[in-house]
């Protein structure tokens, strides 16, 4: 099978919509497919260079890709550079005409992914979209309003595909009361290979709890949406040392907010696995999150967790059992959360060992597959379509 994968994020960018569409083309190359992605550039080097006609593939950012990489020029979002824009490029088109897919996969569209559909549409190819940014929320976090609006946009794109995939029964709900058609379930995998608790390092615990505090950690991006100013009450707990892992716009704020909190800055890989495996705690405080990887990654390194009781983290954490959900900005109950499972390591060690059970089947190889079902639905559906 032919994909190409039409995403508004791709690395070396660090976040889920990027390491989901690596996941995805990594998934299909080891299947056998031919999949191709099309992503805007990651920096104004890089988009300076295509637009003097540089190479649109094999360049160092994408070495490490498993397929081809079709880079589109970018510019970075206004007050959040770390996001970067795809501008209009003929190379949108001529990459889905040369490449020939038998199915579009749009990776969370809203701008280069929208003129992916508009493309996939014209050319008469199937689509399917994937949905996995809350862009309502977003747009009610930045902008105080233009919800209706970022609904508005999301039914235009989704409803054009042949089929929508959410991550998460909340965000499957979401899509269906605002009006998106054809939608299915499809959740997120998690390298349980990378993540596990046998990475638990008590030598980088003694260098970020030298008088052996209760470890808590964030991993996520530094940004309003993610309210990781949350975690204050957890900063003034007696032995609790905060250790916050990633980068973003809030970061100086947060280093106000967070007064004692151990900063560490973006970090990935094995890298990243080891630090996840050696918390006690994983405390995640977005509540616009459509799925939340990294609760998922702190579950498969053995961590429990504390969670909004909203959007994806209600798939994932099993409350009572992997760990606690809480009610959504709510700094006291997260406080409160953390303090209950610092005084009982029995609880914790129980919750961690279940959340490890939990996600052990649930690899990227067998969401994968999933999703080539999807595909493979969508083209069925076509077939019959023609036929009849």
């Amino acid at each position: 099978m032919r994909v190409v994968i039409v995403t508004e994020s791709f690395p070396p960018d660090v976040n889920g919509v990027a390491h989901c569409a690596l996941q995805t083309a990594r998934h299909l190359a080891d299947r056998g497919h031919q999949p191709l992605v099309v992503a805007p550039a990651p920096s104004p080097l890089f988009s300076a260079s295509l637009e003097q006609g540089g190479a649109p593939t094999g360049t160092r950012p994408d070495t490490d890709a498993p397929c081809p990489v079709v880079r589109i020029p970018s510019l970075p979002l206004p007050g959040y550079p770390q996001v970067r824009v795809a501008l209009p490029s003929r190379r949108l088109a001529a990459a889905l005409v040369t490449h020939r897919p038998d199915v579009v996969h749009l990776a969370s569209p809203f701008v280069l992914g929208a003129r992916g559909m508009a493309a996939a549409a014209r050319l008469g190819l199937p689509a399917v979209a994937v949905y996995q940014t809350d862009l309502a929320g977003y747009a009610r976090t930045y902008m105080g309003a233009g919800e209706a609006a970022a609904w508005r946009r999301i039914r235009s794109v989704h409803g054009a595909a042949d089929r929508t995939l959410a991550p998460s029964s909340a965000a499957l709900g979401d899509l269906e009361t605002h009006g998106v058609p054809r939608v299915r379930l499809w959740p997120r995998g998690v390298d349980t290979v990378r993540f596990r608790p046998d990475r638990r390092d008590e030598e980088l615990r003694r260098e970020l709890a030298p008088d052996g505090e209760l470890i808590v950690g964030y991993v996520g991006r530094l940004a309003p949406e993610k309210h990781v100013e949350l975690l204050a009450g957890v900063c003034a707990l007696d032995g609790v040392r905060l250790v916050v892992v990633g980068d973003g716009p809030s970061h100086a704020h947060l280093a106000e907010a967070l007064p004692g909190a151990a900063f560490l800055g973006r970090r990935t890989g094995d890298d990243l696995a080891r630090i996840f495996a050696s918390l006690d705690v994983f405390a995640h405080t977005g509540p616009f999150e459509t799925f939340c990887q990294t609760v998922q990654e702190a579950m498969a390194s053995g961590v429990p967790v504390v969670a909004p009781a909203v959007g994806g983290p209600l798939d994932l954490v099993d409350h009572g059992r992997t760990g606690l959900l809480v009610p959504p900005r709510d700094a006291e109950a997260v406080r409160d959360a953390v303090r209950s499972l610092a005084g009982d390591p029995e609880r914790r060690a129980a919750f961690g060992a279940a959340a490890r059970a939990l996600v052990e089947d649930r690899t990227w190889a067998a969401v994968g597959d999933r999703l080539i079902g999807h595909y493979e639905d969508v083209l069925a559906g076509r077939r019959t379509a023609v036929a009849a």
